[in-house]
């Protein structure tokens, strides 16, 4: 499924270099955006649930924590 991605608040000067960008690689400056963040974003690797929670462990580790079974039964009380 194609999406559509609209960029407001783009510098003047921005968007003239993707411009003559696009014009060197014969491109519309949309295709020549979605090629820009196809090659941005395509050797980026997606990281595991399991890697971004054990980040966030490390992140939260000296930090206080409440039990669960607490914060449900505090969420119950409020109702």
């Amino acid at each position: 499924m194609a999406g559509s991605l609209h960029v407001h608040g783009l510098d003047d000067e921005l968007i003239a270099r993707l411009k003559r960008r696009a014009a060197r690689h014969g491109r519309s400056a949309e295709a020549e955006h979605r090629e820009i963040l196809r090659q941005a974003l395509g050797s980026e690797a997606e990281t595991s649930f399991e890697t971004l929670a054990c980040e966030l462990r490390k992140l939260t580790k000296h930090r206080p924590h409440t039990p669960s079974e607490i914060l449900l039964r505090e969420g119950r009380d409020e109702r």
